[in-house]
């Protein structure tokens, strides 16, 4: 017993982050992976039973995860975002629930015949959109300007609020609607609001509080947080069902605006904890269907899907952006991108379970109906996002391009070969005449010091995506690409290599606070400008069946140092010590052709 439950959670860590993975590399949305995943090992294999391995402690992991993952949505959001998207923001959280609500629950009494309380019921549940479907397509789509706040803000909101509703419509089914249903509906309204907020602030005064007096030592601020968070969410539960979800939200959003307490660890250790409980989460979810549920697809269920993206979300995005500042390009975007996810898939299985104990025999319909919803919404807005928000206008650029730190004589000209290729490329630097030399070839610059505190709200990165920190000073470049690894990955941020009187002490240091060390671990600073002084130029070369790599390297006897490729797409990948990229056929190289065979360590 014990090694197929260790077998069962095991398999469901493993199927989990390999979707996460496998949706990275090959560009496709994550939830929609994790989905198939899922229902592959669940209800097609029957790998993995979450109900048998779980038993009662199935929906209360589910509720303590989804609590963990808005509380980290809540982080996310920040009031200075409001100024101008506020009027937006509160429409869809109002007049755009009330119409998701109202329009979902014709649709679902008309389309999959249920009666009208559990249509009602049904309407509530899909008002929620939430963060573990919207961020990750945001993460991957990267809207421009303003519209990734508004679908941030009403995904992580929403969620709250629409299993508020969902649970107060529960409750007037259970005791048969009336005056007495009206009456619980509206006193439950209440005491969700003022629990949930009540306990949310005092939560966020703890930890800040606790954080500011330094009472806790920093290995624990993590720890703590974490505690703090199902302790709330339980508390507020306690009170009134279901509100814990606004208070760990509310928690979320007081910590993030306050000014006084650093909590961008938490804030990290928080995502990542997310990525690997909503990977779990949609694993879990997905393979409790079976196959009975799958043959409950009817034309009717596919009728609510295409009435929820055809109507009800359009007719939601005209309402509540009437006379805002947004554009039709924006709204539109808007338009298309209303996934469901986990909670109401949640929901909708607690609920589900609960009804049919009490002779509702149709409820268990509600499983597989909102399993056709999110799977099908996952679909249709994931692999239409991308291509929507570019045909639009409103997608950032790629980020293929580089911030060059050092606008020297050299540097320039790298940045010059790397623009001719088709990418962005910034140069960076103190230096007033190296700033202005770059200027005149035609190169975007920074002038300024990036590691000042309001260095990236001043740098436009859009586009941007690759480091290349090239400067004479080695710790400079050290701590540059310790704060960029934060923007671009650590994958993706270089260094050259440092000009070290011990070189062995040196690379150790460095392997732990630094970057990817640039072309070789010869090419320092030093060597570098000593190269270019010595006629050293930069060279592209093709790539061909007759002419490869290997040829390439063969043929240049150590005297041609490559520092890029360039594949058939047009991306660029840096050349790195530690895993050098391997160039085919049809793509080019760019390298460092030298008067003399490459020097030695300075």
């Amino acid at each position: 017993m014990t090694e197929s439950l260790v077998l069962g959670i095991v398999l469901i860590i493993f199927f989990g982050i390999a979707a996460q993975w496998l949706a990275w590399k090959f560009k496709i949305p994550a939830i929609l992976l994790l989905l198939l995943v899922g229902i592959v090992a669940g209800p097609v294999t029957g790998i993995i039973e979450p109900d048998h391995l779980f038993g009662d402690l199935l929906f209360p992991i589910i509720s303590l995860s989804v609590a963990v993952i808005l509380f980290e949505g809540g982080l996310s959001l920040r009031f200075s975002e409001l100024k101008n998207i506020g009027d937006v923001v509160r429409n869809l959280i109002t007049i755009g629930v009330i119409v998701t609500w109202v329009l979902s629950s014709i649709g679902a009494y008309y389309f999959l015949k249920f009666d009208l309380s559990l249509s009602i019921l049904l309407g509530a549940i899909f008002i929620v959109t939430g963060p573990t479907v919207i961020i990750p397509l945001l993460r991957q789509v990267r809207p421009s300007g303003e519209v990734g706040s508004v679908l941030k803000w009403e995904g992580i909101v929403n969620d709250p609020i629409g299993a508020g509703i969902a649970v107060l419509v529960f409750e007037v089914i259970i005791i048969d609607g009336g005056q007495s249903g009206i009456g619980v509906a509206v006193w439950g309204t209440f005491k969700t609001i003022f629990f949930g907020g009540l306990i949310g602030i005092a939560g966020a005064v703890i930890i800040y509080y606790m954080l500011k007096k330094h009472l806790i030592p920093d290995f624990l601020h993590n720890p703590i947080s974490l505690m703090m968070v199902v302790s709330v969410f339980e508390a507020s539960n306690l009170f009134q069902q279901e509100s814990g979800l606004i208070a760990v939200t509310v928690m979320g959003v007081a910590l993030a605006n306050q000014r006084d307490v650093h909590v961008k660890h938490i804030i990290e250790f928080k995502e990542n904890l997310s990525v690997i409980l909503i990977s779990l989460l949609f694993i879990i979810l997905a393979s409790r269907l079976t196959l009975q549920d799958i043959e409950h697809i009817s034309w009717g269920s596919i009728g609510f899907l295409f009435f929820l993206i055809l109507v009800v979300r359009p007719a939601t995005v005209y309402l509540s952006t009437i006379n805002s500042k947004l554009n039709w390009r924006e709204r539109l975007f808007l338009v298309g991108m209303a996934p469901r996810g986990i909670v109401a898939a949640a929901v909708s299985s607690l609920f589900a379970f609960q009804l049919v104990n009490r002779g509702y025999s149709t409820a268990e319909l509600m499983i597989p109906y909102t399993f056709v919803v999110i799977i099908g919404t996952v679909t249709i807005y994931g692999l239409a996002a991308s291509p929507l928000a570019r045909w639009l206008g409103v997608a950032k650029p790629v980020p293929r391009g580089f911030l060059v730190l050092g606008a020297h004589e050299w540097g320039q000209k790298i940045g010059q070969i790397l623009q001719k290729q088709g990418v962005k490329v910034v140069l960076a630097d103190t230096n007033w005449k190296n700033i202005s030399e770059a200027r005149l070839n035609g190169l975007p610059t920074y002038y300024g010091n990036v590691l000042d505190e309001f260095a990236l709200d001043e740098l436009n990165l859009d586009g941007i995506g690759h480091l290349l920190a090239m400067t004479s000073n080695d710790e400079v470049n050290s701590l540059a690409v310790l704060r960029f690894a934060d923007i671009f990955g650590r994958s993706n941020v270089f260094q050259l290599a440092p000009a070290a009187e011990h070189p062995d002490k040196e690379r150790e240091i460095t392997g732990y606070l630094s970057g990817r060390i640039l072309f070789d671990k010869r090419l320092t600073f030093v060597n570098l400008s000593s190269l270019f002084d010595d006629s050293a130029v930069l060279k592209t070369t093709n790539l061909t069946k007759e002419f490869d790599f290997k040829a390439f390297r063969s043929k240049q006897n150590g005297e041609a140092i490559p520092l890029f490729s360039v594949t058939a797409n047009g991306e660029i990948k840096t050349f790195a010590i530690d895993n050098p990229p391997e160039p085919v056929p049809g793509q080019k190289i760019i390298s460092l052709k030298i008067p003399q065979p490459l020097l030695s360590d300075s």
